[in-house]
């Protein structure tokens, strides 16, 4: 669906590149993750598959196009969700959406039922300039899904909005996903990565540190720990243990077999966690998005 070989990008035409030798691909059907901090490359690597920047060294294929040549069967292909939203301000929600599907030769969605999904169907009729930040965030999300796309582009999607709004979200692309949409999920919330995708990359500095599956990660870089709750002489204790070592294991055995415990539960290691481990990086540092 997406092949990226050797991707090089500067935007200063030199050896400082954005990004370089970048290389994955991403299967029919995968909810793939680019995951970094701003500045790592993400959103130059989504404008080149997308065609927004130029390729200029290596080789990009999306959908079955040549990104060297873009062409407009492509763009009929694939969906983009910007984390900047792009809309039109002096026409209505209703007005961007109907707009916007008039760029495309193929059929689209129902502009009121994407409106309805993005809770924005009681606003339909109001002018976007009149829309809070994250009102225009939802509608940026559901235009880029108005081609039914083959391959969807999202950067940052649930960023600016609330947790009941940010569920909807993921749950509209968990939905698409499984109706067969391939995602390219770009973004620096590693929760928000590990619920969604299938595979992630973690970029830093223009390049790619590894590319695993979350669960491969955790199992690979986590370490088995169990948290517990428990009750002694009427104090409540709060403590960890590991399963790997033996003196742990003994004492939460004998904690168990007290039966005092009130809460007990497996920890395991965040992807953020094992972001930093892998790449000495943390996901927020102040440096200019590239």
């Amino acid at each position: 669906m997406i092949t990226v070989n050797s991707l090089y990008h500067s935007y200063t035409k030199d050896d400082r590149y954005a990004v370089k030798d970048v290389t994955f691909e991403i299967n029919k059907g995968e909810v793939f993750g680019f995951l970094g901090p701003s500045g790592a490359g993400k959103s130059t690597t989504q404008g080149i598959l997308t065609g927004l920047l130029q390729l200029q060294k290596g080789d990009v294929q999306v959908v079955g196009h040549d990104m060297r040549k873009p062409t407009r069967d492509m763009f009929n292909k694939i969906g983009v969700s910007f984390e900047q939203s792009n809309v039109y301000n002096k026409l209505t929600a209703l007005e961007n959406l109907d707009f916007y599907k008039k760029l495309f030769d193929v059929p689209t969605l129902d502009s009121m039922f994407l409106l309805k999904i993005a809770g924005l169907d009681h606003v339909a009729n109001k002018k976007t300039s009149e829309f809070s930040k994250g009102m225009k965030h939802r509608l940026t999300f559901v235009r880029s899904m108005l081609n039914k796309p083959e391959a969807w582009f999202l950067d940052e999607p649930t960023t600016g909005l609330d947790p009941a709004i940010a569920s909807q979200i993921k749950d509209i692309i968990k939905e698409k996903n499984q109706e067969g949409t391939t995602v390219f999920l770009s973004t620096h919330n590693m929760y928000v990565a590990d619920e969604l995708c299938h595979r992630v990359a973690f970029i830093i500095d223009g390049e790619i540190k590894l590319i695993d599956s979350p669960r491969n990660l955790k199992l690979q870089y986590g370490e088995k720990l169990v948290a517990v709750e428990y009750k002694l002489d009427d104090e409540l204790k709060k403590e960890s243990f590991s399963l790997i070592d033996e003196r742990d294991r003994l004492r939460l055995n004998d904690i168990i077999n007290q039966g005092n415990i009130e809460l007990m539960h497996t920890k395991e290691a965040t992807l953020e966690e094992i972001f930093i481990k892998v790449t000495g990086r943390g996901l927020l540092y102040n440096e200019t998005s590239v």
